[in-house]
């Protein structure tokens, strides 16, 4: 109690220093903000580090929170009378952008919250990892969010961007995130590159790979191209910001002209690190695609863990390959299921679980949502005092079923990979699966079965051959999909090709910054996909 009560009035002084220091000159107040915040973050790891010490009371403590006022109290009375409640509602990702006054941001200190905690984490990871990263107008932000700003990472510190907020919320996706990628273009000095998604990075880069001649020739000019999606009155406010730079357009069309291997390096020569808001799951396929071409040779980093829009976790270690993340004690009640799941499962808590050992997450993390099936399989690699340490390994409504044949996720882009490795050339750039149910009478088979839509690079069509060594390459790495082929009761997989720049306008009908699903379940995104179709 007396470490809570140490960390509001720290954070009250923060934020009064805040106040304090208004009218003074934008780099002082950057310096002093930033001090203000190292400190407040610093007694926040000393209290994360006592919470880490008693998981079971942290847990405890955070339900009662949840909870009306009146409702029996403690774990085990509310496991015995809520039941396990369905899946999670969808949403977005991440917060809307709290209101960057003083006053504001104190209402949000007197509770525990995630939000404010996990960024103040995230901006003194930055600082003791990448010393230069918190340079005033040394990030740029990437992210699409129609119903107002999204709260960047380090949304406590608005100096730290050098985009503006109006920018991320146009109406179509592709305008915000090429008007955010030009104001990007023009800080040469950048120090940090952050998108909200992997794919929004993956996106923002495609079109720098298409557009670099007309990108550089608005960098030179001081403007913005008119296109679909910007208003003009939004476009002359965004053009205000704007400065016409000759010597950096011609910077842009150089590296530019030598390919992109390595381009975000090239681009911005003092840029420390690349980070991604969410980069697993659906997003793993661009974090690696990103690593490999655009960011090679730069350290990405993945801060956050979400589910269902609730903040659960954060990774406290920015270098390592493989992002893996601490489960906070007081950001939510968190219950978890064994895998493989069993009828008469009863689930366990934050304190019980065992490293090695995967489980599905039951999330109870907003007054009014309890015991909700959060969809994600997490596995335990390890402890930091008694918080679990977890990667997120699978999304369960991801499944591939026909049959009850149960293809995860992750596993059906191993084999697709394997399969797109036996194509001389080829380089898969996205893909999305439907089940035949979906296309009702007009899939043209009676038996069930998979119909599969590739984007490709490096090969403009395949034979039939080639497209049947995906269901091979499915037959052999899952028995029971072999078996329900072999006695005919699930079709052969129907590969299609698809035109570049499907899966970006895919994303753009989702409505909404979150991750893409792998398995259509709505006609109208079938239309839109099967609209694309080339072979």
């Amino acid at each position: 109690m007396l470490v809570a009560v140490a960390v509001v009035v720290a954070v009250t002084l923060v934020l009064a220093l805040a106040l304090a220091v208004a009218l003074l000159a934008p780099a002082l107040r950057h310096r002093l903000v930033l001090s203000a915040l190292h400190r407040a973050a610093g007694r926040y790891r000393r209290r994360l580090s006592l919470l880490g010490s008693e998981v079971g009371l942290s847990q405890e403590r955070r339900l009662r929170r949840l909870l009306p006022p009146g409702t029996a109290r403690g774990s085990e009375a509310f496991r015995e009378r809520q039941p396990l409640g369905q899946s999670c509602p969808e949403e977005g990702l991440g917060e809307q952008v709290p209101p960057l006054r003083p006053w504001a941001l104190l209402r949000s200190c007197w509770g525990t919250d995630p939000p404010l905690q996990g960024s103040l984490l995230y901006l003194d990871v930055l600082r003791a990892t990448f010393p230069q990263a918190l340079a005033p107008q040394g990030m740029a932000l990437l992210s699409w969010a129609p119903s107002g700003p999204r709260a960047p990472a380090g949304w406590p510190l608005p100096t730290l961007y050098c985009t503006p907020d109006e920018a991320g919320t146009l109406p179509s996706r592709a305008a915000a995130l090429r008007v955010q990628l030009l104001f990007a273009l023009r800080q040469p000095s950048l120090r940090v590159l952050e998108a909200g998604l992997a794919a929004e990075l993956h996106d923002a880069l495609g079109t720098l790979r298409s557009e670099w001649p007309a990108l550089a020739q608005d960098l030179a000019l001081g403007r913005l191209s008119p296109q679909p999606g910007l208003p003009e009155d939004v476009r002359g406010r965004l053009e205000a910001l704007l400065a016409p730079d000759a010597v950096r357009a011609a910077e842009v069309r150089a590296e530019c002209a030598q390919g992109f291997e390595g381009i975000v390096q090239r681009l911005w020569p003092q840029l420390e690190v690349v980070v991604l808001g969410m980069a697993h799951g659906a997003e793993k396929l661009y974090r690696d695609a990103l690593h490999q071409v655009d960011c090679k040779g730069m350290p990405i980093y993945c801060p956050f863990y979400r589910a269902a829009g609730a903040l659960l976790g954060m990774n406290l270690w920015p270098e390592e390959p493989v992002p893996r993340f601490l489960l906070c004690p007081d950001w939510a009640f968190c219950e978890f299921l064994p895998c493989p799941a069993k009828e008469d499962s009863r689930t366990v808590l934050l304190g019980e679980l065992w490293e090695g050992r995967e489980y599905s997450l039951v999330l109870t993390a907003r007054p009014g949502q309890y015991r909700c099936q959060a969809g994600e399989v997490l596995r335990v690699t390890g402890f930091h005092r008694q918080c679990p340490v977890v990667e997120p390994v699978r999304r369960d409504s991801q499944v591939l079923s026909v049959r009850g044949e149960n293809i995860p996720e992750e596993r059906f882009c191993q084999s697709l990979c394997r399969a797109v490795g036996m194509w001389p050339g080829a380089r898969l750039v996205d893909y999305v699966c439907v089940e035949s149910a979906l296309l009702g009478a007009s899939s043209g088979a009676s038996a069930p079965h998979y119909e599969v839509f590739v984007e490709l690079r490096g090969l403009r069509d395949l034979s039939e051959a080639q497209r049947y060594k995906l269901d091979q390459c499915l037959q052999e790495d899952f028995p029971i999909y072999k078996s329900f082929r072999f006695k005919g009761s699930v079709g052969a997989l129907r590969l299609h090709l698809l035109r570049p720049g499907a899966f970006p306008r895919l994303r753009e009908a989702l409505g909404s910054a979150r991750p893409m699903p792998r398995v259509l379940r709505e006609e109208r995104l079938l239309h839109l996909i099967q609209s694309n179709v080339v072979s």
